[in-house]
């Protein structure tokens, strides 16, 4: 399926779930105009956050017509007091009182947490101006992680022309342990599913296929394979793998006729950090495709970080994929 085909169908199909998305960073062009996109082409209802007055000034004075999205004030909120007790409940331990849980509650990025937590809203799309370590922690903190789940990370949806992938992680994980990569393939692989439809053939990659090389980084994946397909026998998962095995048929027959996975891998599930931004910068920048994302996943609920040079393409697309993500 195309890149465009792809984005037009996710955006179709979150059109259907009515669901409800947060844009705190009000302030932003872009966030405003994406804003006024999703209202009209009926992808998700909006809500976005700042002083209302300002940001229908500001809005009228750069042309975006914000009817239909809701605009909240967090000082004028009424909801302030409850959330302010929510914080401060849940971060005392951590040396907060009332009065920093709500300065910490009028905070665009906090406040629009806050909402998802509580029901108000069903995603979070933000970090077209905040950096990715204050959307993360606003997210962490006012919503957090399942049970049963180690780390947050995040992955990119790669579409070429012919064909698409799931790159992870490229984002936010420096240098995750073999639990950590263990979750980061399971949850991109069904993430990968929920916004495909396609069944994910995750490949653990690494510079070894199948014993093909001996050393402690091809250890790390192979014990991080193990754990994934001991957590999740139901998902296709193998490794470790070459990133060509992992893609061409006639490699992955070669290197590793016995994989179910190898030669036909959509989900590529990088070793480290240094690898999986290198390897997407290059798919994107030599290879052509649409990098569609960061998409943060491993929280409760889809709070996504946005690369603060988006466009406002890229605002609508992720916005789309977190409502098609909520529950």
């Amino acid at each position: 399926m195309a890149e465009l085909e792809l984005l037009e169908q996710i955006k179709k199909e979150a059109a259907k779930k009515k669901k409800t998305v947060v844009l705190p960073e009000s302030h932003d062009e872009r966030v405003l105009r994406a804003a006024e996109i999703l209202t009209k082409e009926g992808v998700v209802k909006v809500v976005t956050i700042g002083n209302e007055e300002k940001v229908r000034a500001d809005a009228e004075s750069w042309g975006v017509d914000l009817q239909g999205v809701r605009i909240i004030d967090p000082e004028k909120s009424d909801k302030l007091s409850d959330f302010t007790n929510i914080y401060y409940n849940a971060r005392k331990h951590k040396g907060v009182d009332i009065e920093k849980a709500r300065e910490t509650m009028k905070w665009d990025l906090f406040f629009g947490a806050m909402m998802v937590r509580e029901g108000m809203a069903d995603g979070f799309v933000a970090g077209s101006y905040a950096s990715t370590g204050d959307v993360l922690r606003a997210s962490i903190q006012c919503v957090g992680m399942p049970e049963g789940t180690s780390v947050v990370s995040s992955f990119f949806l790669m579409i070429f022309p012919e064909t698409k992938y799931a790159f992870a992680d490229c984002a936010v994980v420096p240098n995750p342990d073999a639990n950590q990569l263990a979750d980061i393939a399971i949850t991109t692989a069904d993430n990968y599913k929920a916004l495909t439809g396609e069944e994910p053939y995750v490949a653990m990659l690494s510079f070894s296929t199948k014993g093909s090389a001996k050393h402690e980084l091809v250890d790390k994946v192979l014990e991080a394979t193990k754990i994934a397909q001991e957590k999740r026998p139901d998902l296709k998962i193998d490794g470790e793998m070459q990133f060509d095995a992992a893609i061409i048929d006639k490699i992955g027959k070669k290197k590793a006729p016995e994989s179910d996975v190898a030669g036909k891998a959509n989900v590529l599930v990088f070793p480290d950090l240094q690898a999986g931004n290198i390897g997407y910068k290059i798919a994107q920048r030599l290879g052509g495709a649409e990098a569609v994302g960061p998409v943060v996943q491993g929280l409760k609920k889809p709070l996504f970080d946005l690369s603060r040079g988006c466009s406002v393409d890229d605002i609508v697309n992720t916005s789309a994929i977190s409502a098609l993500m909520a529950k």
